[in-house]
């Protein structure tokens, strides 16, 4: 499989500078694509939300700016800029934004210990 570049080799990049917030809204942006899992950020505007889902993956938030409300099988985790949490695989969880906020999602392929 051939992985496209999102991002220059070789760059110390600024995380928050690579995503702009959008009016009223969520922007996202793949920062690296593999076989082994994804790197997204993302930028919500203030009182934007990502609904429960689930996904089949283990993953990381990193919380670059703000702070973000987590609820993760039912647990509701605040989370604030330069915190992580970890969301295991097939458990239902939501993301809400009381303020601008921005955050780093590791999507973990494979099976986690």
């Amino acid at each position: 499989m051939t992985v496209k570049p999102n991002i220059p080799a070789a760059q110390a990049l600024e995380l928050t500078a690579l995503i702009s917030y959008a009016e009223k809204g969520i922007a996202s942006r793949v920062i690296a694509r593999t076989p082994g899992g994804n790197v997204t950020l993302f930028a919500f505007d203030a009182g934007e939300e990502l609904s429960e889902h689930t996904a089949q993956y283990d993953a990381l938030v990193v919380v670059l700016e703000g702070t973000l409300m987590l609820t993760i099988g039912g647990t509701r985790a605040r989370a604030a800029s330069g915190t992580v949490v970890r969301i295991p695989a097939n458990v239902a969880h939501a993301v809400e934004s009381r303020e601008r906020s921005k955050m780093l999602l590791v999507m973990l392929r494979g099976r986690s210990t």
